[in-house]
């Protein structure tokens, strides 16, 4: 096994876990977990700390905001309530009118149901990429988050690895080429390989132990 392998397979070994996962989203190719992957990548894609967007993203469940219909139904002040109690309140107002406007927006375009975005993109993955960038909120940051996430259940994505997937890639030392660092992950499943990159770009300390590990 070479020094680069040891160092993926230990990344991925400590620090593999989606940021679905976390949000505790059970990701299917079905709308309402696709849904909620939306809606936690633009919370992500904020300058806010991820901990406090995957726990906005569990409160916006909680309190009933789980698909496009409900969204757009619900009242402005009960989604900056549910942002509010998530910890999201730097950007609480914009981010209320943002996730009512992109829900009627969905609703009215691909009737509520992302995989009919998937379909008017024909498999061109860039082509998906301005598509979920018609969202209100959702950036170019915030696209390559749910593409990341999404290549688990739409293949035609994978593997999809971003420039902060190879940020973390560089931190370790391994290349930032994303066909080899896939072979290096052998098995791994690039939505895997993806957010364990991810992590070691946001945090130093997941390269340090990762790279001690692998020592």
């Amino acid at each position: 096994m070479t020094d680069d392998r040891r160092v993926v397979r230990e990344l991925v070994g400590a620090h593999g876990r989606t940021f679905a996962e976390d949000a505790g989203i059970t990701l299917r190719d079905t709308p309402q977990p696709l849904y909620r992957l939306l809606v936690l990548a633009l919370l992500l894609s904020a300058r806010i700390r991820g901990s406090i967007a995957v726990d906005t993203a569990r409160e916006l469940y909680r309190a009933g905001l789980r698909d496009p219909r409900r969204m757009a139904q619900a009242d402005w002040q009960a989604r900056v309530d549910a942002l509010g109690r998530g910890g999201y309140r730097r950007y609480d107002e914009r981010t209320a009118t943002q996730l009512g406007d992109g829900a009627e927006l969905l609703s009215e375009r691909w009737g509520g149901d992302l995989r009919r975005m998937r379909k008017e993109a024909d498999g061109d993955v860039s082509a998906l990429r301005r598509l979920l960038q018609k969202v209100p909120g959702m950036g170019p940051a915030g696209a390559d988050i749910f593409l990341r996430e999404a290549q688990r259940v739409w293949p035609e994505v994978a593997p999809y690895l971003d420039g902060k997937a190879l940020d973390g890639a560089a931190r370790l030392g391994l290349p930032k080429d994303p066909d080899r660092l896939v072979k290096l992950a052998g098995d791994t499943e690039p939505a895997v390989l993806a957010a364990a990159l991810v992590r070691a770009a946001l945090d130093k300390e997941v390269a340090e132990d990762s790279l001690r590990r692998a020592a």
